[in-house]
């Protein structure tokens, strides 16, 4: 079993406006030194597979087809092996 990590950003040229309203708020709190923010979202996924390069593929599948917008957004995808969840007990 694997554990693939997706990690979904706007593009650089897309604007984002929660991520200004995030910097406003930490620099309105002393965070000067803050000089940019940009949202993103974290999706774990578990995936049953026989090698980490299937994972992977498995993983980059599901992002471009439902969990990234192809438009507006980047992804990046980590996959690490993990126990299975009855062994880890």
């Amino acid at each position: 079993m694997f554990k693939a990590i997706v990690t979904v950003r706007l593009r650089p040229s897309i604007l984002d406006p929660q991520g200004k309203a995030v910097l406003h708020a930490l620099q309105n709190l002393g965070y000067e030194a803050v000089t940019q923010v940009r949202i993103g979202k974290v999706i774990d996924l578990w995936i049953e597979a026989d090698t980490a390069d299937e994972a992977e593929r498995i993983a980059r599948e599901a992002a471009e087809k439902l969990l990234a917008n192809p438009v507006m957004e980047d992804f990046d995808v980590t996959v690490t092996p993990v126990e299975t969840p009855a062994a880890a007990g």
